[in-house]
C-alpha cells in the first residue's frame, strides 16, 4: 500500500507539450511503481495553452489559479502558438501561474560538463 499520494495537474499546452507530458506521465508512474518510498499518482488534465485561447479568447479560466491550488505539483508543457503573440501566452498563462503560486522561475534540471 502507498505511503503518500500525490495529486499532479497536467497541462499539455500546445505543439510538442501534447506529446512530451504524456511521456513525462509515464516516467513518473513508472518511478511510482519502482521506488521503494511506495508513492501513487493521479492526474487531472487541463486544455489551457493557445489552442484553448482561440477557442475562449483566454489561456485559462478567470478560476485557473483557484482550481490549480489543491493540487501537489503542476507539470506544465510547452506554450505557444503561431498566431497567438508571446505576451499573451506570458502574461494570461505562464506568469499568472509563477507569481499566483510564488514561483521565482523555471528551472530545469541541468549538468555540467566538461568543455
Amino acid at each position: 500500500m502507498p505511503n503518500k499520494h500525490y495529486h499532479i495537474a497536467l497541462t499539455p499546452g500546445d505543439g510538442i507539450g501534447k506529446e512530451v507530458i504524456p511521456a513525462a506521465v509515464k516516467v513518473l508512474q513508472t518511478a511510482a511503481r519502482a521506488s521503494d518510498e511506495r508513492f501513487s499518482l493521479s492526474f487531472v488534465e487541463f486544455e489551457w495553452g493557445c489552442e484553448y485561447y482561440l477557442r475562449t479568447g483566454r489561456m485559462m479560466p478567470e478560476d485557473g489559479l483557484e482550481r490549480l491550488r489543491p493540487f501537489d505539483a503542476i507539470l506544465l508543457g510547452a506554450i505557444g502558438h503561431p498566431t497567438v503573440p508571446d505576451h499573451i501566452s506570458l502574461r494570461q498563462l505562464l506568469l499568472r501561474i509563477r507569481f499566483g503560486f510564488d514561483l521565482y522561475v523555471n528551472l530545469r534540471p541541468l549538468k555540467s560538463s566538461p568543455a
